[in-house]
């Protein structure tokens, strides 16, 4: 009986898998001839005869074996359950047969909806799994391997054949399997957290819909959702007019707000550039985020014109330097022409003032800025905008909602006060698409006025979910996260072995030291501030290790590294900052 006949009797082998093996035999049999007749000075090969290329086909596909992980599931190999050795049993009748097929199979190839609906039922159960893995606080935030390892678990080659649609699958399965739990109520570890179900439905219909947010041509309602939340947005800071666009993160908003501001102030730029301009500087704090730095360095002004304004205690943006600094570089015949605020800074979430802050400005006619990507979601609760008063006063705000309110990444947003700005700074009036004569009215064709020409639909989730919790809802849920906050600072001052960073933090960021036994008791000197320096890095390590919690840690000016907790994600509780404090204890005991 032939080699192949007698596997299929027992095993499912993937086509692409025997189409291989027989290529490698056949060249292997092609080389051994062309060795002979050349004389090779190696050993020669066995001669292709049908019992030896049978042995070889049987070594190659136990080979195969060996890797089917990365090709087929062992679940493929094994044969279907077969009925009367003629039919299959109802068990595998309802099992698609994803192993016999490839991406050719499904829509839009004929008759392939069925196939379709099955492969898309299959992801979406993979994903609920996901999903409810996620709110199991009994699951692992992550199964960590380092970068080597987990390549050697992953099928990351790009193969030549395309692979069945098992494979897909489980190449799905598997990316899941290893990726971090962003909404797990113990993961603390960045800003952005949470997984909210409503936002996640959103982000499938716009996924569906596939389309562009350059036209109204193309994108009618998600143009005209994204006009009305824009619209709410700026009436919440207290535009009565404005303007605004949806942005691919915070970096890329704070971008939008250097060029624009650049542009009022010399429109010339667009089409001379630099040339004989002045040097232009630009303010912002010492704790505001890198996104500045790099914008400045884009737009052509170099991060050594970003002049960096020390900070009080709190963190907040010290008055009497910022207007110093403005005065010295006017001194020295240089231009100040921006001022960047900050909503919530990254790692201690202090705000600045920024009434205060706008009164310097109008008083040199500078353009204010307020960076608002984590602090924004303040606005919308009556308890907390106070920490966010003087905001209509400033030029352009960045707004993420992905942040604070909770929507799945990403969704950020420029908003300006001055309508037409943007249009006038970034528009290029390409007619293959932004044709002024078409038959609806074009002011809603918004891509003219982005820096990208494709842009995804990310208005559509916020929307989505506001609608579905209203403002009220929303609110109560960014309470919530402030009373977290509060608790936490509460129990870290209760214990011995912790202490605050910063005394009475302003946002969810709460900053802290773990002081294990062996140093707690010493006196601070420098030989203690070096060993402490080292406790958060090792905790994290042994934290990510066995995956149940993550907590962010990092140093800051003369500060030596601190764990920084910071919360978005409205599943967590104190139950969950009981058990963060609790873990870190265990995990430094011995250190």
């Amino acid at each position: 009986m032939p080699l192949s006949t007698r596997i299929s009797n027992n095993l499912i082998i993937d086509s692409n898998l025997i189409e291989t093996a027989v290529e490698e035999e056949e060249e292997n049999g092609q080389n051994a001839e062309v060795s002979n007749e050349e004389g090779s000075d190696s050993m020669p090969l066995t001669p292709t005869t049908p019992s030896s290329r049978q042995t070889r086909l049987a070594r190659l596909f136990q080979e195969r074996r060996r890797i089917v992980g990365r090709t087929v599931s062992e679940s493929q190999l094994l044969a279907k359950p077969i009925a009367n050795g003629t039919e299959k049993s109802k068990e595998a009748e309802d099992t698609p047969d994803f192993y016999e097929h490839r991406a050719k199979d499904l829509l839009p190839y004929k008759g392939g909806e069925g196939l379709t609906h099955k492969f898309l039922e299959e992801i979406l159960k993979i994903n609920l799994e996901y999903i409810d893995d996620t709110f199991e606080r009994g699951s692992r935030v992550l199964e960590f391997h380092h970068p080597h390892d987990l390549k050697e678990k992953l099928h990351l080659e790009i193969p030549e054949k395309p692979e069945n649609l098992d494979q897909i699958l489980d190449d799905c399965r598997k990316t899941l399997q290893y990726c971090v739990k962003t909404g797990h109520p113990r993961f603390f570890n960045q800003l952005s957290t949470g997984l909210d179900i409503v936002s996640l439905a959103g982000h499938w219909v716009t996924t569906t819909a596939n389309t562009n947010m350059f036209t109204y041509e193309i994108a009618p309602v998600f143009t005209l959702v994204e006009k009305a939340t824009l619209k709410k947005m700026r009436e919440f800071i207290g535009y009565t007019d404005g303007d605004g666009i949806f942005c691919p993160g915070g970096a890329i908003s704070n971008l939008y707000a250097v060029l624009t501001a650049r542009h009022k102030l010399f429109p010339s730029c667009k089409r001379r550039g630099l040339n004989n301009l002045p040097t232009l500087v630009m303010f912002t704090s010492e704790h505001s985020h890198f996104s500045l730095r790099r914008a400045a360095a884009i737009a052509g002004i170099g991060t050594d014109n970003v002049t960096f304004i020390n900070t009080d205690q709190r963190g907040k943006i010290d008055l009497e330097d910022l207007e110093n600094k403005i005065q010295q570089t006017i001194a020295r015949g240089d231009k100040p022409f921006f001022v960047s605020a900050t909503a919530g800074t990254t790692v201690v979430g202090a705000f600045d003032p920024i009434n205060e802050i706008a009164d310097i400005c109008e008083k040199y006619k500078l353009w204010l800025h307020v960076d608002a990507a984590w602090g924004g979601g303040v606005i919308l609760s009556r308890k907390y905008k106070h920490l966010v008063d003087g905001l209509h006063r400033a030029d352009s705000v960045t707004w993420n909602p992905h942040k604070m309110m909770g929507v799945t990444l990403q969704c950020s947003a420029i908003l300006l006060k001055e309508d037409g700005l943007l249009e006038d700074c970034n528009s290029m009036r390409a007619t293959y698409l932004f044709q002024q004569d078409k038959h609806y009215d074009v002011c809603f064709d918004t891509g003219d006025k982005a820096i990208q020409c494709g842009r995804t639909v990310d208005v559509f989730r916020l929307w989505l979910m506001w609608r579905a919790k209203g403002t009220k809802g929303i609110e109560s849920q960014i309470n919530k996260l402030f009373d977290l906050a509060h608790y936490l600072v509460d129990r870290v001052r209760s214990k011995d072995a912790f202490q605050l960073v910063f005394e009475k933090p302003e946002c969810t960021n709460v900053c802290f030291w773990y002081y294990p036994p062996s140093i707690r008791e010493l006196e601070d000197t420098q030989e203690k501030q070096l060993r402490l320096h080292k406790v958060a890095p090792i905790i994290k390590a042994r934290m990510m290790n066995e995956g149940r919690l993550m907590v962010g840690y990092q140093p800051l000016n003369d500060k030596v590294n601190f764990f920084r907790w910071v919360v978005s994600n409205p599943a967590a509780s104190k139950h969950d900052v009981d058990y963060m404090l609790d873990e870190i204890e265990r995990l430094g005991h011995d250190l």
